[in-house]
């Protein structure tokens, strides 16, 4: 009996793309069984890899643009265009994000998600009425006001004069003037692949819980928390949009609360817009069995997450999952509960991270071999 598999895995980060790692399943899972019929749909939830797990998902295209990293030098970025071209997909990482910067680099005092406003200024020009935007791994805590402004949108300081926009510049806003932004954003849909849930402010909010990692000192996030709760006082006096509590308003150093309040975008859960685009439910119909995958899965693995996408999207049409993961942490079991059969750790033996990272696409495949050996055998031995 021929069995049909779907794998979609996220990416191993630090070692492998979704695209990467989903060819190393399947060739495990040809060499447990080479007349398996596997149908490879790398994924992601909205953050590094959502462009190529589309792309490669659709069967689109990409456009490379130069653009401003974050600290405005030239860098050449692109995005994808899917579904004929009528949907572009732009991972603002790719302009704006952490890796762009070197360690001794990163400020979001002085970083911005200008690039970001260039490759969507860029994206409409090619006509698409539809826009979806990946916001994880920014290098950036401006609100977006950088990709506002490269979509004409000014920040005026207190004489009226227009601000640059970033970080440290965040609380001299006194007024917003969006009359000069780029007249077609109006007939555009704009939807946000987001993956957390953090207001714009606080103690949860963009400056204290993602400052530190892109470089903020426990100073500059006070500072950049102030700057965040004047600009969200800005957008609701000269805008009439509240965006300073909205879930997800904090992502990507607040470009979510921007992109709501200049570009009227909705927040989505990254997975399932993913999903959605690769037609992943029509994809499953008739499929015996789903091997998904990540870096690593523990407690957190089961909301929200990627490969819980997966599950979730398999069980409700009763289909099994093998996962496969680098590590497996406390509280992985929870996957259970949505149709994880079984999870299974790559590593062979004692090994340390950057060991299974620097031979993860081997012990990956191997991994999904033995897996499919062992579905394989219970599948017989329940038919006999």
């Amino acid at each position: 009996m021929i069995t049909k598999v779907v794998v979609a895995p996220d990416s191993f980060k630090g070692s492998m793309s979704a695209n990467t790692a989903a060819r190393a399943i399947a060739r495990g899972i040809e060499k447990a069984d080479p007349e398996a019929v596997i149908d490879v749909v790398p994924i992601a939830d909205g953050g590094e890899g959502t462009v190529d797990a589309l792309v490669k998902a659709t069967g689109g295209r990409y456009v490379e643009v130069e653009v401003a990293d974050p600290l405005g030098r030239p860098v050449k970025a692109r995005y994808g265009l899917i579904g004929e071209d009528s949907m572009a997909v732009i991972e603002m990482a790719a302009a704006s994000g952490l890796p762009l910067l070197k360690p001794e680099e990163r400020n979001p005092m002085k970083t911005s998600t200008f690039g970001t406003g260039q490759l969507i200024l860029d994206a409409i020009g090619h006509g698409i009425r539809n826009v979806v935007i990946g916001i994880g791994g920014s290098a950036t805590v401006d609100g977006g006001t950088g990709m506002a402004a490269a979509l004409g949108a000014q920040f005026l300081d207190s004489a009226g004069n227009a601000l640059p926009c970033r970080g440290e510049t965040l609380s001299d806003i006194r007024s917003i003037d969006v009359s000069r932004m780029h007249p077609r954003l109006r007939r555009v849909k704009f939807t946000v692949a987001c993956d957390v849930k953090n207001p714009l402010t606080g103690p949860e909010g963009a400056a204290a819980v993602y400052g530190p990692q892109k470089g903020a000192t426990p100073e500059m996030v006070k500072i950049l928390d102030a700057g965040l709760a004047n600009l969200a006082a800005c957008i609701r006096r000269d805008i009439g949009i509240e965006v300073e509590t909205v879930p997800g308003a904090g992502a990507a150093g607040g470009l979510g609360a921007g992109l709501l309040a200049f570009l009227g975008a909705g927040l989505v859960p990254g997975v399932d817009m993913v999903l959605s685009a690769a037609n992943f439910e029509e994809r499953l119909r008739g499929i015996d069995v789903v091997f998904t995958g990540e870096g690593r899965v523990d407690g957190q693995s089961a909301y929200g997450k990627a490969t819980a996408g997966v599950a979730q999207a398999a069980w409700e049409q009763s289909i099994p999952v093998i996962l496969l993961a680098g590590a497996i942490g406390k509280g992985a079991e929870a996957l259970r509960e949505i149709g994880v059969v079984a999870m299974f750790s790559i590593a062979q033996g004692p090994a340390t991270e950057s060991e299974l990272m620097a031979n993860g696409e081997a012990l990956l495949e191997r991994a999904a071999e033995e897996a499919f050996r062992a579905y394989k055998a219970s599948s017989i031995k329940e038919e006999l």
